[in-house]
């Protein structure tokens, strides 16, 4: 069994750039183990496999994973492959189904190796919890607990497919000296994944709107560059704490500064009625490398 991947850099029209990712295409013969096993070769944040849809008017079945782990729906792995099959097939929109139910991406060309993705999500986000205290989120970040929240916007546990605690703290520099101190971290962030998103506003920079940081040790990963599903699960705190008002949002943020991987992340929030009715994430992505992965006996 030999099967074609593409390496790619997500959330970024630079190579060297963004955050990583590995798609492998014509994968329907592989096995769960097996696309587990691959995800854990590639060791990057997360790896997308491409098989054959259920349904024959859309393009393809993803199935992600992280180095240990499956995911129902992640960000960057959904925007890349919508970017290299709107490469590949010269559609302006890509149907894909998901463990979480379909969408489809809005596609755009930039150059032959280069494009713009944008989706729908397929599940608003939900409100799990309450985020902790603020003095013992700022133990396990190395931080001071008056650094711990931004404006009116306090800790909360969301999910818009996979559960992340949203950390708003006070500003650029805070997240920067964000320090990890992982003794207590299980108990601070119970979950499967005790996943944390930090995240400031960033009025005085110009070109994005917020600034974010990924920890997830649970996901086996240590910081990510780039989390579609966290700033995904951030709409809906966003929503409902960042006081924007009824109408259409874009936003952008950006993540993977402090590791030297720039990353955008594009947002789209809907509000009416005081009410989050859409939600919406997108940014660009640049095939880096190609190659054949060889299964054979």
């Amino acid at each position: 069994m030999k099967l074609p991947y593409y390496l790619m850099d997500v959330f970024t029209r630079d190579r060297l750039s963004g955050n990583p990712l590995a798609v492998v295409l014509k994968a329907d013969g592989l096995s769960t183990a097996r696309m587990q096993a691959l995800a854990g070769e590639f060791n990057l944040s997360e790896t997308v496999f491409v098989r054959s849809p259920e349904v024959a008017r859309h393009n393809a079945r993803l199935c992600i994973f992280t180095p240990t782990t499956e995911l129902p729906f992640a960000g960057h792995p959904t925007i890349g492959a919508s970017v290299l099959l709107g490469l590949t097939t010269r559609v302006s929109a890509v149907r894909l189904e998901l463990e979480i139910g379909s969408i489809t991406a809005v596609f755009e060309r930039v150059d032959k190796r280069t494009g713009l993705a944008r989706i729908g999500l397929p599940r608003l986000p939900e409100r799990i919890s309450d985020g902790p205290g603020a003095e013992e989120i700022a133990a396990r970040l190395g931080l001071a607990p008056e650094q711990i929240g931004c404006g009116p916007i306090k800790p909360a546990q969301f999910s818009a497919g996979v559960p992340f605690y949203l950390v708003p703290v006070r500003d650029p520099a805070a997240l920067r000296d964000i320090a990890l101190q992982r003794r207590g971290w299980s108990e601070t962030f119970p979950g499967k994944h005790g996943a944390v998103y930090a995240f400031t506003a960033t009025p005085d920079e110009r070109g994005n709107d917020y600034a974010a940081r990924m920890f997830g040790a649970g996901l086996g990963i240590g910081e990510d560059a780039g989390t579609g599903a966290a700033a995904a699960a951030l709409i809906g705190l966003l929503a409902e704490q960042a006081e924007m008002g009824d109408g259409h949002h874009n936003l952008k943020l950006r993540q993977g500064w402090e590791m030297g991987r720039p990353s955008l992340i594009e947002l789209q929030v809907n509000i009416a009625g005081g009410k989050l009715q859409h939600g919406g994430i997108g940014g660009a992505a640049v095939v880096l490398a190609e190659g054949m992965i060889d299964l054979s006996e």
